[in-house]
């Protein structure tokens, strides 16, 4: 039997190489799956921490309890946290998801937009898991130098 093979710019997918992407078209499948569902627990539990600070912050209001001091405001920020870094999860996994479902499309029928869409997809997810990487990288130098002034400032 003969092996099938296409060649794009002088690179050739051979079988082993179709079993590899199907192999990582299944796992890429499971983790957006998996990162979809995470994001929507993580919503939930957000939407019920906010509205548990806002409960607990209007309950205390005339004591001297800590969170009486912030009021609603507490929750509110706790939802739009919690909400936000869902949201910023859910486009990984989304994009995570186009790759497996595309890549596995394309290397049934050897349609080449399809595959050039599923490396697309690809990219873009990386692209933006690296792009949210440096930001967290920034704001972590920034959180340091400011508890160093902090620190410094206060005669420690």
């Amino acid at each position: 039997m003969e092996q099938q093979e296409t060649t794009l710019f002088g690179i050739t997918i051979d079988q082993s190489s179709r079993a590899h992407l199907i192999e990582a078209a299944r796992w890429a499948k499971f983790l957006a799956i998996f990162g979809m569902i995470m994001c929507v627990l993580v919503a939930i539990m957000g939407l019920f921490t906010g509205t548990t600070f806002m409960s607990t912050s209007t309950e205390f209001s005339g004591t001297a309890e800590p969170l009486s001091i912030f009021g609603p405001n507490v929750g509110i920020f706790m939802i739009l946290l919690y909400v936000g870094f869902a949201i910023l999860y859910f486009f990984p996994c989304l994009f995570l998801l186009r790759f497996a479902n595309r890549i596995r499309n394309a290397l049934g029928t050897n349609d080449q937009l399809l595959l050039n869409s599923s490396f697309q997809n690809l990219k873009v997810m990386f692209r933006y898991v690296g792009i949210l990487t440096i930001i967290i990288i920034v704001f972590y130098i920034i959180a340091i130098i400011a508890a160093v002034l902090m620190a410094a400032g206060s005669g420690l």
